[in-house]
């Protein structure tokens, strides 16, 4: 069975891993269906501040607005089964662990926990306080997965990309999509 994925981005800094999600996904669109992308209100002028640049989406992936409540995805009849929302913002956050769907991509999130699909939050904020921890817990508690932006070194990253690649492949590999990556235990610079 072939995903059908939405990938949210919030005005959290580390646009760049949204934009490494993206462009891992892309290269490997045989192994999903469709690609639904949302920005939150800021998210754009974040990514565009942060990377300099202006995002330009490609296909197959499809966008959609923040307050667009006809999205296929907003509706539990809808058969889109992985939310990937990186970065993920602690007000984005803390609104999911509450159940307040105020816009697309609350909604979607509920959507998903509801119907037991697959729900990976890719936080970036450090530190965090007792909230960003409690309101963890209550999405871990409701089937999400939390899954901070915290890169690993065990591969010998010698670029920036290349260690956001270290927490993107470990989203992908989540959502069950097959992508080749470092591997514990493999040699330095080998990937599977």
């Amino acid at each position: 069975m072939k995903r059908k994925i939405i990938i949210a981005v919030t005005g959290a800094s580390g646009s760049i891993y949204a934009k490494i999600l993206i462009e891992k996904l892309e290269q490997v669109k045989d192994q999903f269906e469709e690609v639904g992308v949302v920005f939150s209100g800021n998210a754009l002028d974040i990514w565009k501040y942060e990377l300099n640049e202006i995002f330009q989406p490609v296909y197959p992936f499809r966008v959609y607005e923040r307050e667009d409540f006809y999205a296929p995805f907003a509706s539990g009849s809808a058969d889109f089964d992985t939310m990937i929302i990186c970065p993920c913002s602690m007000g984005t956050l803390g609104r999911i662990a509450n159940g307040i769907s105020d816009d697309l991509i609350t909604r979607a999130a509920d959507v998903i926990l509801k119907e037991k699909r697959k729900l990976i939050l890719v936080p970036r904020e450090t530190p965090y306080n007792l909230s960003h921890i409690e309101n963890m817990k209550q999405i871990t508690l409701a089937g999400g997965t939390i899954c901070p932006a915290i890169p690993s070194f065990y591969s010998k990253p010698e670029t920036i990309n290349q260690l956001v690649e270290t927490v993107v492949e470990r989203v992908i590999s989540l959502v069950g999509i097959n992508i080749q990556s470092f591997k514990w235990g493999s040699s330095d610079k080998e990937k599977d």
